[in-house]
């Protein structure tokens, strides 16, 4: 959910006049047509709306404050399809798992560090500086963090330090940094190449299945199996994407597939809960699961290349401050349109959707477009 789209781009060498042809390039060498994945742009914005259609009409909890009553009373026939956004999620580390990947591959430690976090910080301290602003108005009914752990948040380590949350959905971003920091010790620092990284790939895999077998909580921590197959698979269609020949490539998704499906039936399914918000079916789940590493599929064999329209390139900009805003000041929006000017349901659906949006073209705009260039200099500087 948190990276700049680019595709690589191929390096075949040519031939001279009457000189027989070179040898075709090794496998780790071959890479993809050139030009941007827009595709991928606008499966992340669409992973990010699935994810607000769950917050907003998806599940109880505090929206139900927003909405003045549960939103299966507010979207009566559409808020058990909104249960599935929460698979936004796995869609987002499958895009992960690829755009990671490719990213990393040639880069150093030092590089693959600094767009990282010059990528992920500054939209983010401004949304947590502004989530928090927003919540101690004395308009707002939602309570603050306290200031100690709303400095904490400024970390994005406020989860293994137990201190409350700022942002909503910044569990998921603890996620990602653990996958980050795998991915740059065992791939990265070493230097990427298909081999190093299949044994990742297979690795990963096997130490996940082992640590949910083991109950140990610090593999479950270090390891993270439930979302392990989702990166995997990711990075495993990023193989694809330089050879679609690569058998191991395409083995990888496979099995990362059968087991991530497993795992999100496992968390979801809940059709023997009788006090559940929506009951999801185990085959609703597999699909939706298949839907995201159907899709980047798609992207990385270059079938939706003909998707390259530009304003993808803005969706996918957008995503990642959307994501980061839109859950807890989504509901303030709520709040105020439908019990305070008394919009219908849909239509503050709609509304609020677009308003935080146009709040993400702002922090693109105003934070990300001029200080991410800025802090990547700055911490790729070497002395």
């Amino acid at each position: 959910m948190t990276e700049t789209v680019v595709s690589t781009s191929t390096a075949r060498p040519g031939t001279a006049a009457l000189a027989p042809a070179p040898p075709a390039p090794a496998p780790e060498a071959r890479k993809a047509a050139p030009g941007r994945l827009r595709a991928l742009d606008g499966l992340r914005l669409v992973a990010a709306l699935m994810v607000a259609a769950y917050h907003y009409g998806g599940r109880g909890g505090f929206v139900t404050d927003a909405w003045g009553s549960s939103p299966k009373h507010q979207f009566p026939t559409l808020h058990t399809l909104f249960s599935y956004g929460c698979l936004g999620v796995q869609v987002f580390f499958v895009i992960s798992g690829f755009v990671i990947c490719m990213s990393g591959w040639g880069r150093s430690l030092t590089s693959f560090f600094a767009s990282r976090v010059s990528r992920l910080m500054p939209a983010y301290w401004v949304a947590v500086v502004l989530v928090t602003a927003v919540f101690a108005l004395p308009a707002v009914a939602y309570d603050a963090v306290s200031p100690s752990d709303a400095l904490v948040n400024l970390t994005m380590l406020q989860q293994p330090l137990g201190a409350d949350r700022v942002l909503g959905v910044c569990w998921t971003l603890w996620v990602e940094v653990r996958f980050y920091a795998l991915f740059a010790l065992c791939v990265v620092l070493p230097g990427a190449n298909r081999r190093r990284v299949l044994l990742f790939c297979a690795g990963w895999l096997l130490a996940a299945v082992i640590a949910q077998a083991s109950h140990e909580p610090l593999l479950d921590l270090v390891l993270m199996p439930e979302y392990a197959p989702f990166f995997v698979g990711g990075i495993g269609l990023y193989l694809v994407h330089r050879d679609r020949r690569d058998v191991h490539g395409w083995g990888v998704t496979a099995v990362s597939f059968l087991i991530g499906q497993h795992y999100a039936v496992g968390e979801l399914w809940n059709a023997s809960d009788p006090n559940a918000f929506a009951h999801r079916t185990t085959v609703g789940i597999v699909l939706v699961v298949a839907f995201g590493f159907v899709a980047v599929a798609a992207i990385a064999l270059g079938w939706l290349s003909w998707a390259n329209w530009r304003w993808l390139t803005v969706a996918g900009a957008l995503t990642y401050p959307f994501y980061l805003v839109h859950e807890h000041l989504g509901w303030v929006v709520i709040q105020g349109l439908h019990r305070g000017l008394h919009v219908p349901s849909a239509a503050t659906f709609v509304l609020t959707v677009a308003a935080m949006l146009l709040l993400a073209w702002l922090l693109y705009r105003f934070v990300e477009k001029p200080l991410t260039p800025r802090l990547r200099s700055v911490l790729s500087r070497t002395h």
